[in-house]
């Protein structure tokens, strides 16, 4: 089984998102903003991850980096425009967000 996981970047905090190839959430969990911390973390939950993604912004470059050079992470960082864009051709949203309640 694949997995991947969401990075939603903050400067101090990072919430870490980790989905199956199915999209059924595996983990989640919200830690410090820091590499190493973010690597270990995924490290922790014995899961094969395929490739960790996040938006671009102010922490990307340390991040990218150091997940991929460090840890060995196939890493994709996505430029927020873009992703909007592909998201709103989308049919139907997937976020859990737009669930109705």
């Amino acid at each position: 089984m694949e997995y991947y996981a969401g990075l939603d970047v903050s400067l101090r905090s990072v919430s870490i998102c980790v989905i199956d190839g199915e999209g059924k959430i595996i983990f989640e969990r919200s830690v410090a903003c820091e590499v190493d911390v973010i690597a270990n973390t995924l490290a922790q939950t014995s899961l094969l991850i395929t490739r960790i993604g996040f938006e671009a912004g102010t922490m990307s470059q340390p991040l990218f980096y150091g997940l991929k050079e460090q840890h060995g992470f196939d890493v994709v960082c996505m430029e927020a425009r873009q992703v909007n864009a592909a998201l709103s051709a989308m049919r139907n949203k997937t976020d859990k967000n737009d669930a109705p309640a």
